[in-house]
């Protein structure tokens, strides 16, 4: 069974500095029918002007992923960390007993477009951490990379949590073939152009919730397309 949650369907937020799309409920933005799927809590899609951002402020028990389309976002936290996440990055913070951190727009000239996403602990309490790696997606048209894990295999981020991130981008005519396992679920998120999921078809901001699949068909369209997929326990 899928189910697509439309980009046009998505909750929105403008500040002005900051053009906000929400997958599921976030801040002021509160749907019961759109609370989150699986282990999967905020999908938001954010563009910041440039030289604006989000202020220091605290999270806890919860595990952040930062996925960049364009531009460059400058993080700071309590840990003592400061990194710029570009893209092809992924970056995660686990804020476990608490953190606090800064997200800016590092550019004084150019808007940053990303995604900020919050998957829901395995344990809570743990001690906060982060990570950063960089991977050649773009550079690997038409397969599945995998780029988060709960034991952070083949080079994936550490994700304490029982989901496994894959990012892709698909051209004309290449397709992927995911097989989905008794017990899981799935989401698609698609973040650029256009990609068939099952022989339906997504457009950017489009998401499709996956359940009682076994595999997943990701094809390519006239448009090149780029997509996260969520393999995740029930």
């Amino acid at each position: 069974m899928i189910t697509i949650r439309p980009t046009q369907e998505r909750g929105a937020a403008n500040f002005g500095w900051l053009d906000s799309r929400h997958t599921f409920s976030f801040g002021e933005y509160q749907d019961p029918k759109h609370m989150g799927f699986g282990t999967l809590r905020v999908i938001n899609e954010d563009k910041v002007a440039p030289g604006k951002g989000f202020a220091t402020h605290g999270h806890q028990n919860m595990e952040i992923v930062t996925y960049v389309l364009e531009g460059a976002l400058e993080h700071k936290d309590s840990l003592g960390t400061g990194s710029v996440i570009r893209p092809g990055d992924v970056q995660r913070m686990s804020a476990g007993t608490g953190i606090r951190h800064s997200e800016y727009n590092a550019s004084d000239s150019d808007v940053v477009h990303l995604l900020q996403i919050w998957i829901l602990p395995g344990q809570d309490g743990i001690e906060p951490s982060y990570e950063q790696k960089s991977f050649e997606i773009a550079e690997q048209p038409g397969s599945l990379k995998l780029v988060g894990s709960q034991q952070g295999r083949d080079g994936s981020i550490t994700i304490h949590q029982d989901v496994d991130l894959y990012a892709a981008v698909l051209q004309k005519d290449e397709d992927i073939r995911h097989t989905l396992n008794p017990g899981r679920v799935a989401w698609v998120q698609v973040v650029r152009g256009a990609v068939q999921v099952n022989d339906q078809t997504l457009t950017a901001g489009d998401g499709a919730a996956i359940a009682q699949e076994s595999l997943i068909t990701l094809q390519g369209t006239e448009q090149d397309g780029e997509l996260l997929l969520f393999d995740m326990a029930v």
